[in-house]
């Protein structure tokens, strides 16, 4: 979930054509495709092991204060709260990177757009090395996994920002789970570019067909309130039953006539949440953006929408792949370092190079919506045990490494050691070959050397 970090006049929206536009201006030629990496991590108390809520000398604000002291990033504040860090101008690689908060306190890096995979891995690994050392003087710790593992959502502290307040009233109203995704679910992801209308659309096809596969990958929240849920990514389950308006695999993308137009479409039909003016957030929940275009927007009756508003719209939308300037994959669990790699690793391989990307579509092109949904609704309970066709999501998954593989290889983008990228995509391989996820790994410790109690995922699956 986005932080806006400045309140810039934006240019009002004049007619439905400036929707498409806005997202058009995101092309750009392949010289300047870039990866920019987003990943969450759950922060508890290294004593108590519960929460870390926003307030108090051991606070997530204390968090980001000492951060802003002992590294030189900058608050940005919400009410006079700081709710977000960016790094000031003139700092060099990462300047674009910031770090956020998610409802839940979940601690999020939004990395810069960077060139390779080794500029994400140093990125990542930075990013750790700082909050663990500002972490161990507060006697906080991190953890990386796909749901909050043992605390209640009563339990779960509130981050003071308006946007969530505006959803947590509104989530209960349209799914069974908008809460828990909000509070208690951490996530990977990554943004990556495309060139042309036509890319956009081959690259969003193939990585909705194969987001269920990522899902599976990355599987990594297996426990809820401190025992087993059920499921290998309840995180991926918990999307199932949040708000059908604004979430699923969008079927029409597959069909005749998608473009830039037919994504405004859906946008214009998923209701609104807020409107930013004036430093605060307006609750809109429920609200038309078509009527808003209209000057009929019941809370701002006689105003108009301006392109910033189109953006933050964007933003509220929840698919397994969303469209903005942009994609962004949102199919996996959190993870610790070696997975925050992996899975750029994974989809910059697939859609990076144009043969990948082709031979990525060859595999899915004449898969049926129905076969699309049913893996989705799989996955998330079977991982890589779930069936398709008359395979496994495991077989698929090792073909899909493959292609990615060969990807990267023809990127070539080489470290100080000569290694090309396809060293991030190393833990996923390993877990094909074993057959197991870490919902797999997490659940065998569970049940042997843990002998049921949760507290240990807290000292073995930090970071």
């Amino acid at each position: 979930m986005s932080t806006r970090l400045d309140a810039a006049p934006a240019p009002r929206v004049r007619s439905r054509a400036d929707l498409a536009e806005w997202i058009a201006a995101g092309e750009k030629p392949k010289s300047a495709w870039r990866i920019g990496t987003e990943h969450e991590k759950f922060v508890f108390y290294t004593d108590t092991l519960g929460p870390v809520p926003y307030d108090g000398p051991r606070g997530i604000r204390a968090l980001m204060d000492a951060m802003v002291e002992r590294y030189g990033w900058q608050p940005v504040t919400e009410g006079g709260q700081t709710i977000a860090l960016r790094r000031p101008a003139g700092e060099g690689p990462g300047i674009l990177g910031t770090v956020s908060l998610e409802p839940g306190g979940q601690f999020e890096l939004s990395g810069a757009p960077l060139d390779t995979l080794h500029e994400t891995a140093a990125e990542t690994q930075k990013h750790l090395d700082e909050v663990l050392c500002v972490g161990e003087r507060l006697g906080i710790g991190f953890l990386g996994v796909g749901f909050s593992p043992k605390w209640t959502l009563a339990e779960t502290p509130h981050m003071p920002k308006e946007r969530y307040a505006v959803m947590t009233r509104y989530m209960p109203t349209v799914g069974k789970r908008g809460l828990d995704m909000m509070y208690r679910t951490a996530t990977i992801q990554v943004n990556l570019d495309f060139g042309s209308e036509a890319d956009m659309v081959k690259k969003l096809r193939v990585s909705l067909a194969l987001q269920p596969i990522a899902t599976a990958l990355f599987a990594s929240s297996p426990f809820t309130e401190g025992k087993p849920n059920g499921y290998k990514s309840l995180r991926s389950e918990v999307w199932r039953d949040t708000d059908p308006n604004r979430t699923g695999m969008l079927p029409f993308v597959f069909e005749d006539g998608m473009g830039y137009d037919r994504y405004v479409d859906y946008a214009l039909d998923v209701p609104m949440y807020f409107v930013y003016r004036d430093g605060k957030y307006v609750d809109a929940a429920g609200a038309s953006f078509r009527d808003f275009m209209a000057g009929k927007l019941p809370q701002m009756l006689g105003e108009t929408p301006t392109i910033d508003d189109w953006s933050d719209h964007l933003t509220t939308l929840f698919p397994e792949v969303r469209l903005k300037r942009f994609l962004e994959m949102r199919g996996a669990d959190g993870g610790r370092w070696r997975r925050i790699c992996a899975l750029p690793a994974f989809w910059a391989g697939l859609l990076y190079d144009d043969a990948a990307l082709e031979a990525a579509w060859r595999l899915v092109k004449d898969w049926s919506a129905e076969e699309r949904q049913g893996l989705r609704n799989a996955v998330p309970k079977l991982a890589l045990d779930a069936h398709f066709r008359k395979t496994t999501v495991r077989d698929v998954a090792r073909d899909v490494l493959g292609i990615s593989a060969s990807g990267l290889r023809s990127r070539h983008r080489l470290d100080t050691q000569s290694r090309d990228e396809t060293i991030y995509l190393e833990p996923l391989n390993e877990l094909v070959s074993s057959g197991k996820t870490v919902a797999d790994e997490l659940l065998e410790r569970y049940n042997g050397a843990w002998k049921g109690n949760i507290d240990h995922v807290f000292a073995e699956i930090a970071f």
